[in-house]
């Protein structure tokens, strides 16, 4: 397991980093140099639903750099310490903090076309945002040489940070997988951050981000897709806790 930067709590057996989004903002800023091999996971109901039924995932959540509370569930089962570390905000956070030294962005996912528009108005949003490159894979594992045409193209870039948002369990698989190759840049994946901030898809509104019920919002601009995952993530996550907690109880 790679050194941890910050304490970590447990959800159904996933350790999630007790971090602000300022703390998380500033560990990835800082870390720029110093990097390689490392990820960054941002965890939500669904990611932990699905490690609880497949321990690689589990282990790839567990061995990151860091594996930040996405969803606001997650932080509810946290100390008070912790902060939801939300991936379209954290995105945010670190291009705008990282203009001070720099710090070198390349992004990599979305649907064809998508990483090159989120560049684009990241570096409007952004003035002196420094953009690497952006690619948009195909939805198919890459082939051996693609990745090492991949890992070229980011290493002649001089990227600091790999942007990756290929969805959960993906993204993850591919961080500790073959984004190894992408070494010494330090991979983040922010999955939905593409389509919301390139704005392809409708981003909630704060006071649902904030509230829990972003769900039920992306549910309505989405049913069929998310309906599905939804019924069943929502569900084991609650069953898994109620259990857990029963375990954990002393005999009468």
């Amino acid at each position: 397991m790679t050194s941890a930067p910050a304490p970590r709590y447990t959800v159904l057996g996933v350790g999630i980093s007790a971090l602000t989004l300022a703390r998380a903002r500033d560990l990835i800023v800082a870390s720029r140099g110093a990097s390689a091999g490392r990820y960054v996971c941002l965890a939500t109901v669904h990611g932990i639903v699905e490690a609880g039924s497949d321990p690689g995932f589990m282990r790839i959540l567990n061995e990151s750099w860091l594996t930040t509370a996405d969803g606001m569930p997650l932080v509810w089962l946290g100390p008070r310490t912790a902060e939801r570390v939300y991936g379209p905000d954290l995105l945010l956070a670190v291009c705008d903090a990282g203009r001070s030294v720099g710090l070198r962005h390349f992004f990599y996912g979305g649907a064809p076309g998508v990483a090159d528009r989120l560049a684009d108005r990241l570096s409007t949003r952004f003035p002196g945002l420094q953009v690497a490159g952006a690619v948009s894979p195909p939805y198919r594992e890459l082939e051996e040489g693609e990745l090492a045409g991949l890992a070229d193209e980011v290493a002649a870039s001089r990227a600091d940070v790999v942007w990756v948002g290929l969805g959960t369990p993906k993204q993850e698989r591919f961080m500790a997988g073959p984004g190894k190759a992408l070494a010494p840049a330090l991979l983040v994946g922010i999955g939905a951050a593409f389509d919301f901030h390139s704005g392809r898809k409708p981003q909630a509104p704060r006071w649902m981000q904030q509230s829990g019920l972003e769900w039920l919002f992306r549910l309505g601009t989405e049913p069929l897709r998310l309906g599905p995952r939804y019924l069943r993530t929502n569900a084991l996550f609650l069953l898994r806790l109620v259990v857990r907690g029963r375990a954990g109880r002393p005999k009468a």
